[in-house]
């Protein structure tokens, strides 16, 4: 009955981290695919520089795929140092969670006020040589979020100490409209389209957030479940 239970827990455990494993792998690969296909598409922030797309998604997605190889081979083999080890893992990360949730709540006008500061300077490098990516960055969400600037197309005249505005801030887009001040730009900023899109799928992400929450403690039960069994039988083998 025992070695039952111990067969059950260790094959849901299984299949639970080889599907984390298998989605972390999909990550990397995105993560890997963006970063050679779309190397220019950088980030938005002058500040951070290495915080792009692609270099968030590649380590997230070497992250789950450690995780999953320690839960599935932990599990197959009935190894306590390896099921010991994802447990921690899945521990730092909860606690991490929580820790940068906690922050963010405590600190959100700070953290708000800055971004908006450290996007604003981003704006100052648009035009430069160096900085392909940034401009990639702000064309392709200023042209899908139809909005112009952090607060408004008057953030690209302080930036860019001329009044205009990249051609992806015009509501009908041709080469140069953003040169002439009498075409019509998108006037809200990009800032205030995104915390609105926050803020309209706020119930969608708690959900999301619920997910990840329940599925990490469920890998925790499991791995810790199927350690105490191999513990329990280990003695009993001893004994």
């Amino acid at each position: 009955m025992a070695r039952g239970c111990v067969c059950c827990v260790k094959y849901m455990l299984f299949l639970f981290n080889l599907l984390f494993w298998l989605g972390g792998c999909g990550l990397l690969g995105v993560g890997v695919w963006l970063s050679v296909s779309q190397g220019s598409f950088a980030t938005l922030s002058p500040s951070f520089p290495s915080l792009s797309a692609a270099n968030l998604i590649i380590t997230l997605g070497t992250v789950v795929m450690i995780t999953g190889f320690l839960g599935c081979l932990g599990a197959i083999k009935e190894n306590k140092c390896l099921l010991l080890s994802f447990f921690i893992v899945l521990l730092i990360i909860l606690f991490a969670e929580l820790v940068l949730l906690i922050l963010f709540f405590v600190y959100t006008d700070k953290v708000s006020e800055n971004a908006k500061k450290d996007l604003k300077e981003g704006l100052v490098l648009y035009n430069t040589d160096n900085n392909a990516g940034l401009r990639d960055a702000w064309n392709a969400i200023q042209g899908e979020w139809r909005c112009c600037g952090v607060m408004g197309h008057t953030d690209w005249y302080t930036a860019l100490q001329v009044n205009q505005v990249p051609d992806r801030c015009c509501q009908h887009v041709f080469p140069g409209c953003g040169r002439n001040t009498s075409n019509a730009f998108w006037t809200r900023g990009c800032y205030e389209k995104v915390e609105e899109w926050l803020d309209d799928n706020k119930h969608l992400l708690g959900t999301i957030a619920m997910c990840v929450l329940v599925i990490q403690l469920l890998g925790m039960a499991f791995s810790m479940t199927l350690y105490q069994q191999i513990h329990r039988a280990g003695k009993k083998y001893e004994a």
